[in-house]
């Protein structure tokens, strides 16, 4: 009895474990020290106050007037991330300012929250951005946590242009999408001691992580992109995503992609598609 007893116990302990693990290595800070911009980069570093002394750290890559700028932001990464897509827009004529999100690279934080308390993080970023370029029409590039705390953030005046990327519906579709690709139909089991974290860990419920509620607030002309082979938000989530978004908008699916980088999947596609899109809202007429 005792034999069977701990033979049933102890799988079950080890899932704990586990859980627990994974909670802490999910929303533990992705701290790294990356210093000034590289050699020969036409670019500032900056470090933009916000709250009660925290800090978001970035690179501002200014533009030529009348060309619009962008904010980039991405995820569990930094603002290298971003360098290769503020480049391109740089030579463009785009200015951009690529951050490190709230407990990412360089940024103040104590923990990971999926984009709720990153949004606070952006928010100061976007107030920087139009005091730096009085005038200029601003849009902002998103990528999976990136996107989501775009769509948590109070963007005020509007945003001329938003493009999301891969980015999660809920965080209950999150968690269970990413257990399932890795531990197969064991993953959906696993998936709410992983969710029962969150209040505990975050300090707010599941119900505060919702992108797909958020997105019915955008006023912004939208993209809404993923990768079709993405494992880790569904093709089918991101067509509800774009489902709930108002007009105007445009779903853009990436044939082949994963959960990656969708600009280095396909540079050249990537480009041809996004470029006229950003020129066309963030251009301003001549004269």
């Amino acid at each position: 009895m005792k034999r069977l007893l701990l033979a049933l116990l102890l799988p079950s302990l080890g899932i704990l474990i586990a859980s627990l693990a994974a909670g802490e290595w999910l929303t533990r800070p992705a701290r790294v020290l990356i210093g000034p911009p590289p050699a020969g980069l036409n670019a500032q570093a900056v470090r933009i106050p916000y709250g009660d002394g925290q800090q978001v750290s970035g690179w501002f890559l200014p533009g030529r007037a009348g060309e619009g700028a962008v904010l980039l932001h991405g995820v569990r990464g930094n603002r290298l991330q971003m360098l290769e897509r503020a480049r391109w827009l740089q030579r463009e004529g785009m200015g951009s300012l690529a951050v490190d999100l709230p407990s990412h690279g360089e940024s103040s934080g104590e923990r990971i929250t999926f984009g709720r308390r990153e949004a606070l993080g952006v928010q100061a970023a976007q107030g920087w951005l139009r005091e730096r370029l009085p005038g200029e029409r601003l849009g902002a590039i998103g990528v999976s946590l990136g996107g989501a705390s775009l769509l948590f953030a109070e963007r005020r005046p509007e945003l001329d242009a938003l493009v999301l990327e891969s980015v999660y519906p809920t965080i209950t579709d999150a968690v269970k999408d990413r257990l399932t690709a890795r531990l197969g139909p064991a993953g959906a089991w696993a998936a709410p001691l992983l969710l029962l974290q969150v209040p505990l860990r975050l300090g707010f419920s599941v119900q505060e992580l919702r992108p797909l509620q958020a997105i019915s607030t955008v006023r912004a002309p939208l993209v809404v992109a993923s990768g079709t082979d993405d494992r880790s938000t569904r093709w089918v989530e991101t067509e509800q995503l774009f489902a709930a978004a108002p007009e105007p908008k445009l779903l853009w699916p990436v044939p082949g992609a994963g959960h990656v980088d969708l600009h280095d999947f396909d540079t050249p596609g990537y480009r041809a598609r996004l470029l006229p899109w950003l020129q066309s809202h963030l251009r301003k007429a001549p004269g």
